[in-house]
């Protein structure tokens, strides 16, 4: 991931990966197929599209407050309509999808995206 340079990002979307395979390992273990499948697409919507995000925040290379605002709103609208087209997709084509784990894993992954304010963008060690 050395293409995305916003090292909260960076740490919030592994976390984000971390928890969707764990949930993938439980949902597989306890509903079957279908129900790990159903967590693995649920995980991938929030990931695929923070990745997004991500790589246009990092691409940014304005030096003015309006340049950056217009960079974080334009990363914003494509997240948005790559997850609106992924659900989409999703409900679309996996006819067998579990609903509630889909849309319950993709939820928490929303929730844990917003970590990334809680994520310390310093590298220094605080002594």
């Amino acid at each position: 991931m050395s293409w995305i340079k916003n090292r909260p990002l960076k740490i919030v979307l592994l976390v984000q990966l971390s928890v969707t395979f764990a949930l993938v390992i439980v949902f597989l273990l306890i509903l079957g197929m279908h129900g790990g499948i159903s967590a693995m697409l649920g995980g991938a919507v929030s990931v695929i599209s923070s990745t997004a995000f991500a790589m246009m925040v990092s691409r940014h290379k304005g030096y003015t407050a309006g340049d950056a605002i217009r960079t974080a709103l334009r990363a914003e609208a494509v997240k948005i309509m790559l997850t609106i087209g992924l659900l989409w997709m999703v409900f679309k084509f996996y006819t067998n999808v579990n609903a509630f784990v889909f849309i319950g894993t993709f939820i928490l992954m929303v929730l844990v995206y917003s970590m990334a304010l809680l994520v310390a963008d310093d590298t220094k060690k605080i002594r």
